[in-house]
């Protein structure tokens, strides 16, 4: 093996071990529900420094999974920037 393979393997194996320490369930933050008109959503917020992962928990039988997700994600751009 040449240096240049081992120090690619090396960075290939950092970035895989730091990819495995970031765990959602780690930077959960409590639910909060979020009025809309078509009535309440659960959301799950994360760190508030990103919104990547937030997510509807609970929504009105009426709306889509994605309209709820996306109003979570708004909820929590709300919440950073707000910077509560």
């Amino acid at each position: 093996m040449n240096k240049q393979m081992i120090r690619g393997g090396l960075a290939l194996l950092a970035v895989a071990g730091a990819l495995a320490a970031c765990s959602p369930q780690e930077m959960e933050t409590p639910p909060v529900t979020v009025k809309t008109s078509q009535g309440p959503v659960t959301c799950q917020l994360y760190t508030h420094s990103q919104v990547y992962w937030d997510r509807s928990t609970d929504r009105p039988a009426t709306m889509s999974v994605k309209d709820a997700d996306n109003i979570c994600r708004e909820e929590g751009y709300r919440v950073q920037r707000l910077g509560l």
